[in-house]
């Protein structure tokens, strides 16, 4: 059992009712998040650990939030993960250097904001499926999010598949069917 994007409050109220959760901050909520402030995940019996190998990364570190709603829910559906932080294509050599972990990943999510090229570039790198995850950071033409999503949906990469703008839950669920 998984609750995300829940406030101080809220986990304090939850873990109060339902002791023994494993609390994870996940990050500060943005754009169209309704809740604001800091968030956590609460993860109560998570499933045992499977074997596959699945890579989140990050075009930068505004990201992160989204990306760790993403970590915390695959870790309590049993898939662990590996995360490349800040490897957007303003800094292309981060990716490149773990080509490697790319090409042996059986699945990757990639959160991205701005101009959400990220995936993209991902999606011509590694044979794994990829998940695509639109974040509202960024700025000018950004359109909280909307230019990565629409960036996302048409990119030229075969295999890439699109979840709503900062849905790192949704990501990680469709992560464990393809999985399954």
């Amino acid at each position: 059992m998984i609750l995300t994007r829940a406030d101080a409050s809220q986990v304090a109220r939850v873990t109060a009712d339902h002791p023994g959760g494993l609390t994870t901050r996940t990050g500060t909520a943005t754009g169209h998040d309704q809740v604001r402030g800091d968030l956590s995940a609460v993860v109560w019996r998570p499933v045992e650990q499977r074997t596959a190998r699945v890579l989140v990364v990050t075009a930068g570190t505004t990201d992160l939030p989204v990306a760790r709603e993403c970590t915390a829910t695959l870790g309590a559906l049993g898939l662990p993960t590996v995360t490349l932080a800040d490897c957007g294509v303003a800094g292309v050599h981060r990716l490149l250097a773990s080509a490697d972990e790319l090409a042996d990943a059986d699945a990757v999510v990639v959160v991205a904001g701005m101009e959400g090229a990220l995936a993209s570039l991902v999606g011509g790198i590694t044979p794994a499926p990829v998940i695509a995850v639109p974040t509202s950071t960024g700025y000018g033409a950004a359109f909280e999010g909307v230019t990565a999503l629409l960036a996302m949906h048409a990119s030229c990469a075969a295999g890439i598949a699109v979840v709503g703008i900062d849905n790192g839950f949704g990501a990680a669920c469709a992560v464990a069917r393809i999985l399954a």
